[in-house]
């Protein structure tokens, strides 16, 4: 079983009550749950700057019009250009003109963000976003 270690914050009472707020909409059962989050986040945050030769995973989501020419052709060529890189796919048809990809990626951090450039810059991907996580490794 896990150690728990119980310390204290001194905090404004402003600053609690706004704290307070986010647990509350966000449904947490204690604030310790909600700081925890916190604390993964920023944790999670780091695995990510600090280290760029970091394994880690993250998701890669971008939508785009799929009457220009030549465009989903390019992005099957850099998805298999990245083909140990990129893990998992799903394809949404939006409307009559746009699609949605979401890709599940995994590797160092460098190329999981030369991956995510590579798709977003293309001409026709009108917005893209790197929504990045961790393999869990080492996380409390």
């Amino acid at each position: 079983m896990k150690k728990l270690v119980r310390f204290g914050v001194s905090l404004d009472h402003h600053l609690l009550a706004e704290f307070d707020d986010v647990v509350r909409r966000r449904k947490y059962p204690t604030r310790s749950e909600a700081l925890r989050d916190l604390i993964r986040d920023q944790l999670v945050s780091q695995e990510w700057s600090g280290n760029p030769g970091r394994e880690v995973v993250a998701t890669i989501t971008f939508v785009y019009d799929h009457h220009v020419r030549d465009l989903t052709r390019k992005l099957t060529h850099i998805q298999h250009e990245f083909q140990g890189h990129v893990m998992a796919g799903m394809h949404v048809h939006l409307d009559h003109d746009h699609c949605l990809e979401v890709l599940v990626v995994k590797g160092k951090v460098s190329e999981i963000k030369e991956v995510a450039d590579a798709l977003v810059s293309v001409k026709g991907v009108k917005h893209g976003k790197l929504t990045m996580t961790t393999t869990g490794r080492g996380l409390v």
